[in-house]
């Protein structure tokens, strides 16, 4: 019972068609005060239609609705304003997500696939800060996809291609050591890199051999390729350390190496179709409404925008993907505005299913994180610190808790993830490690934590559903959960469609905070009421474990 589309449904029987059924569904909100209700209609865009007032419009579609779930339909101000059926409501709801479980929100397999282009580092350099908004927006994006039935592909589209890795190699050469690289391979790796950039200051020459090294790396010279796939590998084991940590797998790990062999098709399927001409010597696209998207510079070498054509070109044919998400900071939006322009006119219609999915910087005081001369925060760093952080408040509030270390790794690791995950992509964030371990406020602990208290209530009241007993709860104190639990599925789909987990990671708020209001007013483990006030506890235990799901973190059972 999705009781939005029932009240969809019953405007849609009155208003005819005077709106659409799309309109309507997105025209009904939640009232800002509870007592106007649970759900609200605006009728001032009826206005023009019916060439009558907003109020008396409100006034004449109340008294025709026939709302079952509601027992008051009220026009107040231009609005009608339904105020549900509380026990109808309460029942069907908790018992929905007691028999549906995990599975609560989910929608069916749609048979739909999705890539999704996300993290995405640069190989021989740590794994910073700065990569962990795109990795932790991707992973969740995915999850909440899957959660709508489809097939998700996580591509991790690495920087294993261009002129540093000439450079690097000639810092190798010069100044590497085997073993130091074995031992440590990113710390050395960006360590040479680094040098090569301070001695190029005084020796400007390096930098020629730094091209000279990639041109031989671009030929296929033997053991520039063999030195080049060592980095790559050992940077990727370092990478894949921290996706462990974090969770988070892909399915592909194919760089910007891997479409060397597919560019000079791309161009010449851009010459076929005359949509190639020539700019101070380049070869260019002319996009409407923004520069000419360049394709080959003077010099014959291909681009980012040459590369990325030929990626979506493979990744369609591979996947057939009905939707392709970059989710890629906000500096690149040119770059994709350019490239699905492109696209549509080579006459790729699947085009229309890409979307570029930006964000904004993790700042730090109020300043920009940079990777500038080896002075870099990385990720690996504050993952450590964030699990030592949660440990030493865990060791404060219980002591005696079993299994501390996995449990402050999943809070460690949690806080950093929801830190990012609570905002809206598009602001940038500030980075603070205590902020993020809160066991109160805004915060991924405070969520867990309401998360194990419920886990503990269930376990001391003994709790378990009985298909056969839908739980009846009277609670008044109970409203504001249920309305927040039955509204969940409609968050996950919004999310989705908006590219946006921080609406799962608001609700998830909302809900924690409504759940421990209620633990503070009402005795929980009464016997009268035990089994249906548990009911609702199980309720909220699964949609809160369900949502942190979604966002890439675990739900410790105790903290």
């Amino acid at each position: 019972m999705q009781y939005k589309q029932e009240f969809a449904n019953a405007l849609i029987q009155v208003l005819g068609e005077a709106l659409t059924e799309e309109n309507i569904t997105v025209m009904i909100e939640k009232p800002k005060f509870n007592s106007l209700g649970d759900l609200a209609f605006p009728c001032f865009e009826l206005a023009k239609h019916y060439r009558k007032s907003p109020n008396s419009i409100a006034e004449e579609i109340a008294n025709k609705i026939d709302l079952k779930i509601a027992y008051k339909v009220e026009p107040v101000g231009g609005y009608i304003n339904v105020f549900l059926k509380k026990e109808l409501v309460s029942m069907f709801t908790i018992s929905k997500i007691l028999k549906e479980g995990e599975q609560y929100g989910s929608s069916p397999n749609t048979n739909k696939v999705m890539t999704i282009d996300l993290s995405s580092p640069n190989i021989a350099k740590p794994f910073s800060m700065g990569h962990l908004r795109s990795t932790v927006i991707g992973n969740s994006l995915a999850l909440i996809a899957e959660k709508q039935g489809y097939q998700v592909v996580r591509i991790n589209h690495l920087g294993d291609w261009g002129t540093q890795f000439g450079k690097l190699i000639v810092a190798y050469d010069m100044w590497g050591n085997e073993e130091k690289v074995k031992k440590s391979p990113i710390k050395e790796l960006l360590a040479l890199y680094v040098k090569f950039h301070v001695e190029a200051d005084s020796d400007p020459t390096l930098n020629d051999l730094g091209r000279a090294a990639f041109k031989k790396l671009e030929e296929g010279d033997e053991g520039t390729i063999e030195l080049w796939k060592w980095f790559r590998e050992e940077s990727l084991n370092e990478f894949m350390k921290i996706y462990d940590r974090l969770g988070i797998p892909f399915d592909s790990y194919h760089g910007e190496a891997f479409y060397n062999d597919k560019m000079e098709s791309v161009v010449e399927e851009l010459k076929e179709k005359g949509l190639l001409v020539e700019s101070d010597a380049a070869q260019v696209v002319e996009v409407e409404n923004f520069p000419p998207c360049l394709i080959k510079k003077s010099d014959g070498t291909t681009l980012y925008a040459t590369r990325d054509l030929a990626a979506a070109i493979y990744r369609q044919e591979k996947y057939h993907f009905d939707k392709s998400l970059y989710v890629v900071g906000n500096e690149q939006t040119l770059h994709f505005k350019q490239l699905f322009t492109v696209l549509q006119k080579m006459g790729y219609q699947w085009q229309e299913g890409m979307a570029h999915v930006p964000f904004g910087m993790i700042l730090k005081d109020g300043k920009k994180m940079s990777t500038r001369k080896g002075k870099v925060v990385l990720l690996e760093e504050v993952i450590k610190e964030a699990i030592q952080l949660a440990l030493t408040n865990i060791e404060e509030k219980n002591p005696n808790l079993d299994n501390k270390e996995e449990i402050a790794n999943q809070v460690g690791v949690g806080a950093i993830i929801f830190h990012d995950l609570k905002s809206y992509r598009l602001n940038d964030i500030e980075f603070s490690l205590e902020d993020m371990l809160r066991f109160e406020g805004e915060t991924g602990p405070y969520v867990q934590y309401t998360h194990a208290r419920a886990a503990s209530l269930l376990k001391k009241g003994n709790y378990s559903f009985k298909e056969d007993n839908q739980p009846n709860l009277l609670d008044e104190e109970a409203w504001p959960i249920i309305k927040l639990l039955f509204s969940f599925p409609e968050v996950i789909g919004k999310a989705l469609d908006d590219y946006d987990p921080s609406q799962i990671a608001k609700t998830l708020l909302e809900i924690s905070k409504a759940f421990n209001k209620y633990y503070a007013a009402v005795k929980i483990l009464d016997e009268d009421q035990l089994y249906n006030r548990l009911s609702l506890v199980s309720a909220v235990k699964i949609v809160l474990k369900e949502g942190l799901n979604l966002l890439g973190i675990q739900a410790p059972e105790q903290m």
